[in-house]
């Protein structure tokens, strides 16, 4: 516990520091990394030659001020959307419980999919009632404001203000998916042990103090999105935000009983296997979504998905049979993982050349994530939050800056004519060390308000018996 308040003294050091820095660098002219979309390209005005000498000073003033396009409903679009929509809540339910679940021991199948099953069903109200308002309405440096409060001022014909092209509701109902599934990312941390009223209490403080302003501070043109970070679908308000979260609630909630004494195996890697390829299949939805229109950006981002992905999977089954002799399900399963993490900041911003390369490194660096550097911490982050999503988004999110070049076949992010790779390398790690210590001291403090309220963790017998039977009063199976 001093090394932890060491740590979090360190992080409230390194906040202040980054936050002077961030506040003294120039922000780009009128340029943010607002919510995961791409921008509407406005069409060229026609220039018409004028009908005599006379006309020409009416031309030229009438060409020197060519009118602004109004926004106009793309069926395409909004379709494209609706069904990424979809995709994402496939990832979480089934795609993330399963992923979980089977990774559980059978006597806490059952807890696993609760404790997701419900943070989606909690999170994605909230967002309606307030996330959406204080992420996306306002322009402070950290919250946006409560002009959308309960959605106040959406009809079914207003147009979102970020993503033109399609309905409002449908950006809020995406938006309400990334909000559920970071939130349900960190159950994976203290799974097996902690109390389902302190997962709940956990997940309301930790979604408002901590995901509603990371999303304001890159989307929804805050501090981060100011300061020219990029983050095409999650890196730093997902991952690394919920990586870190993570690996404090595996400090505070305490190590499972048995553990490093016992094997505390998965008891079903088929359901991790159909839960990961539910994972795969749905993280389209998130990343190629996140283009916020079907365009060219979407199939950068689907075609990287596919790539940094598999080549990641590789990467870390070659990892595993170097060091242990064999390539099992699960590495293969967590190799998936780790290059769908990696390439999410930078999926509508790296070339597939790019990407391919992101997931290469990830697979290996991940391998170590939940091996040596898991020894290291010695934390008991169950099913490796920390080690898949907190070090796998660190490390995409500061490639991001690497790849996103143009002469490496990146797009040049935000600001192509002017993109300097050193310059956005030290952006993008200035973000994610102001999300690591963001997310920190705001765990911490939720944590500890949910041990004051319910305490975090059941009693030894229960925990023994499993929670299954102790906190649902059910079984995953008949035996």
């Amino acid at each position: 516990m001093k090394k932890l308040l060491a740590s979090f003294i360190l992080g409230l050091g390194l906040l202040c520091a980054g936050s002077m820095s961030l506040a003294q660098a120039p922000a780009p002219g009128e340029t943010t990394a607002a919510a995961p979309a791409a921008e509407a390209a406005a069409p060229a005005a026609p220039v018409a030659a004028p009908a005599d000498a006379a006309a020409a000073p009416a031309a030229a003033t009438a060409d020197a001020a060519p009118a602004a396009p109004v926004p106009k409903l793309d069926s395409g679009d909004t379709a494209w959307m609706l069904t990424s929509t979809l995709l994402v809540i496939l990832m979480v339910i089934p795609g993330l419980a399963l992923f979980y679940g089977g990774l559980a021991r059978s006597k806490n199948m059952l807890s696993v999919l609760v404790q997701v099953f419900v943070i989606f069903a909690l999170i994605t109200v909230l967002w309606a009632i307030y996330g959406y308002s204080l992420a996306f309405a306002g322009e402070g440096q950290f919250f946006g404001g409560f002009d959308k409060l309960f959605l106040k001022g959406i009809a079914p014909d207003t147009l979102s203000g970020l993503l033109p092209t399609i309905p409002e509701y449908v950006f809020v109902a995406f938006q309400s998916t990334f909000a559920a599934i970071t939130v349900a990312l960190i159950v994976g941390s203290f799974a097996e042990r902690i109390k389902f009223a302190a997962v709940l209490i956990f997940a309301v403080l930790w979604f408002t103090f901590s995901y509603i302003p990371m999303a304001h501070m890159v989307w929804g043109g805050g501090l981060l999105g100011k300061d020219g970070a990029l983050d095409f679908a999650g890196g730093t308000v997902v991952h690394i935000n919920a990586g870190i979260a993570g690996l404090v609630g595996a400090y505070m909630v305490g190590k499972r009983i048995g553990f490093g004494k016992e094997a505390l195996t998965p008891h079903s890697l088929t359901l991790t296997m159909v839960g990961a390829s539910l994972l795969w299949v749905g993280w389209f939805g998130f990343n190629a979504g996140s283009a916020g229109a079907a365009n060219g950006a979407a199939g950068l981002a689907f075609i990287n998905t596919i790539l940094a992905t598999g080549a990641a999977t590789l990467s870390w089954l070659a990892g595993e049979a170097l060091h242990k002799g064999k390539a099992s399900m699960l590495g293969a399963a967590s190799g998936a993982v780790a290059g769908l993490v990696a390439v999410t900041p930078a999926a509508g911003f790296v070339g597939p050349m790019g990407s391919i390369v992101m997931g290469l490194i990830a697979g290996v660096i991940c391998l170590w994530g939940v091996g040596g550097l898991k020894k290291m911490l010695g934390a008991d982050d169950a099913f490796d939050v920390f080690g898949v999503h907190g070090v796998g988004g660190i490390l995409g999110a500061i490639l991001t800056g690497v790849f996103a070049s143009q002469n490496l076949g990146g797009t040049g992010g935000l600001t192509p004519d002017t993109f300097a790779m050193g310059a956005q390398v030290w952006i993008q790690t200035k973000s994610v060390l102001l999300t690591i210590v963001w997310s920190g001291v705001v765990s911490f403090i939720a944590y500890k308000i949910a041990d004051l309220l319910v305490g975090l963790r059941v009693a030894e017998e229960a925990e023994r018996e499993g929670l299954d039977i102790t906190s649902h009063g059910e079984t995953a199976y008949n035996r």
